[in-house]
Order: structure tokens, then C-alpha cells, then sequence
């Protein structure tokens, strides 16, 4: 019995797809059928993700927009509705991090990590719930991070965001529930993605804080994107339909110490 991809029909909005985990989202959703809005303020990565993704037999569109401001996400939101007549899924992913103590933390740092880790989620859900309550369900994932969880050395207005993420993700759970509207976030721990590459180049020695940033997990590795994704897959399907409120957390073990 061949089995029906489990996206087949739905339309899917991911933030942040033009890399790292959105990007591992995108294709993800769309080889499960799902036709994706691949959005990232890079405008040339959220071409280049939603070519390959036509190019190899799947249906995508490609939006550039900066998930801080409200018209951008406005825009894409309703013009996904507008042109596909729906919003099934959001994944609102797009994210940032800045590597610094709370007294290193310049305010302007605090203010960008604040306008695109959380204002971005709180944005993507305004303009998509309205739009879910009146098709009479929809299902949003958002990306917080265990640094939303536990204190991440070094990351002080990453963890501030993140923790942030996950309350937002347990108020719009209980606040839509009636409205068949289920809200989740991942907390991801450590992936090798491009921002960790950014971190690592950074460094005095760059080999030594990777094997480092390796060892921190019990099982001796950093995450895959496509490991971040498979999650959000199934917090997004009739697989997971009763989950809602929930953080999943996928860290190798780093918080079960």
C-alpha cells in the first residue's frame, strides 16, 4: 500500500527557510506533498530553496521579508491566503543570535535580537491566527531553542528571545484551542548550521570551540537540520494532533544532565 504523503494538499509558511533548519523544513514539507512559501529576508537563499525544491518535482514560491516588520509579514501572510486560498501550517523559524554577556550586550543587539527571535513569532501568529480561525483550524511551530529552557553561557539576549518564544507558543496554545488551533515550539540544542559556522569563524581556534561545542552533547555531536525538521513534521501532522503547548526538545542530551 503506498502511503499518501502526509502534507499532500496543504499550504505551509516558513520563516528563516532560506538555510540551516528552515531550509531542511522547506524540503521536508515539500516532500511530503505540501506546497511551501519559502520566506527569508535573504532574498537570493529563498529563491535558490524554493527553485531546488520545484527543480526536484516539488511546488514552492519564494517571499523576501524581514520578520521584524509588521508590513512584511502582513504582506506574506495574507498573500499566501491570497494566492493558494489558505494557510495550513506556519513555522515561524527565521532567527538570530548574538554571542556576548549581559553586560557585553549592546542595547542595540538586545533590540534586533528582540524584533526578529520573538517580535518575528509574535508577528507571524498575529497575522496567520485570524486567517486559521476563520478556515476553522491551522497549526503553527515555532523555533525557541534550550536556551530558552536553561541558561546557555554567553547567550544572554539569545535566551531572554527564546524563553520568550516558548511563553508565547503555551498562551497562543490555550488562547486558540477552542478554534482547533494547535501552537508548538522545538527547542532545538546545538545543530551544525550556518550561524554556528559564523560563531566558529570567530574564534581564536576555530577546530578546538567546535570539537568543544561537540563534546557539550552526551552523545558526542552537534544536530543535523534535517533531525530539527523531522521534528517539526510531526508536531505539524495528524500524527501529532494532540500535541499543543508543548516544547520538543532535541539536544543530544544536552539538558538531561
Amino acid at each position: 500500500m503506498v502511503r499518501r504523503p502526509r502534507f499532500e494538499g496543504q499550504v505551509v509558511v516558513i520563516t528563516g527557510a532560506g538555510s540551516g533548519i528552515g531550509e531542511a523544513m522547506a524540503v521536508a514539507f515539500a516532500s511530503e506533498g505540501a506546497t511551501v512559501v519559502v520566506v527569508d529576508r535573504d532574498d537570493a537563499s529563498a529563491y535558490r530553496v524554493a527553485g531546488e525544491i520545484v527543480a526536484s518535482g516539488g511546488a514552492a514560491h519564494a517571499e523576501s521579508a524581514d520578520v521584524s516588520l509588521a508590513n512584511d509579514v502582513r504582506r506574506v501572510i495574507d498573500g499566501t491566503v491570497a494566492r493558494y486560498g489558505k494557510l495550513d501550517v506556519l513555522c515561524n523559524n527565521a532567527g538570530i543570535g548574538v554571542a556576548a554577556t549581559c553586560h557585553e550586550t549592546s542595547e542595540a543587539d538586545w533590540d534586533l535580537t528582540m524584533a526578529i527571535d520573538l517580535k518575528g513569532v509574535f508577528l507571524g501568529c498575529k497575522y496567520a491566527i485570524p486567517h486559521m480561525i476563520s478556515q476553522g483550524r491551522g497549526v503553527i511551530c515555532n523555533t525557541s531553542s534550550v536556551a530558552g529552557q536553561v541558561g546557555v553561557l554567553n547567550r544572554a539576549a539569545y535566551c531572554s528571545a527564546k524563553a520568550g518564544v516558548l511563553g508565547l507558543t503555551k498562551s497562543i496554545a490555550i488562547d486558540y484551542a477552542a478554534h482547533n488551533i494547535r501552537c508548538n515550539a522545538l527547542l532545538p540544542g546545538t545543530v551544525d548550521s550556518p550561524w554556528i559556522g559564523k560563531i566558529l569563524a570567530q574564534q581564536a581556534d576555530p577546530v578546538g570551540e567546535r570539537a568543544r561545542m561537540e563534546a557539550r552533547q552526551p552523545i558526542g555531536r552537534m544536530g543535523r537540520p534535517e533531525e530539527i525538521a523531522a521534528a517539526a513534521l510531526y508536531l505539524c501532522s495528524d500524527e501529532g494532533s494532540y500535541a499543543t503547548g508543548t516544547g520538543l526538545v532535541i539536544d543530544g542530551g544536552l539538558t538531561a544532565r
